[in-house]
């Protein structure tokens, strides 16, 4: 199984500020998109296909991101995702935006989503098939906080660009 899921794309004018960059706020929906295409092409799952998931979805809990690279009107840029935590009812996933060669980091981004169930508004728990996917799929990092993470993946791009 494929642990990491990767997707690409163009940075779109209307996305840009007045700079030609991605917009701060963009940058969510970018990732956040690329990450529900991914999750459809590589396991068949919807998040908006509340029928097959049995009246449940997720919910965004919290956002955390690192905006690292300014992406460009017009760049292509390659997103990757993989689930890093979860439990019974909980999902935590890193996102990362790179330039077309994953040369230049953009962006680090942790999202982590709650299971609910729609008709009564509450949290659920996980059913047993999406447990045992996401056993299957985790890809944990040695971070423990956001801040390491970004703070670690900024010097490992940085050690790059001094070699080349």
């Amino acid at each position: 199984m494929q642990k990491i899921l990767e997707s690409r794309g163009l940075v779109r004018f209307q996305d840009c500020d007045p700079f030609n960059h991605l917009n701060n706020a963009a940058y969510l929906n970018y990732l956040v998109n690329a990450r529900e295409d991914q999750l459809m092409a590589q396991h068949g799952i919807n998040i908006y296909d509340l029928k097959s998931l049995g009246g449940k979805s997720w919910v965004v809990g919290s956002n955390q991101i690192a905006y690292i690279r300014p992406a460009k009107l017009m760049e292509e840029i390659v997103m990757q995702s993989q689930l890093i935590d979860f439990n019974e009812s909980v999902t935590k996933v890193e996102l990362r935006m790179y330039n077309h060669d994953k040369s230049e980091l953009k962006a680090v981004m942790w999202g982590t989503y709650v299971h609910i169930d729609v008709i009564q508004q509450k949290r659920s728990t996980h059913s047993e098939d999406l447990m045992n996917l996401f056993q299957q799929a985790l890809a944990p990092i040695q971070d423990s906080t956001f801040e390491q993470r970004a703070q670690n993946l900024r010097a490992e791009f940085a050690k790059k660009h001094q070699k080349s």
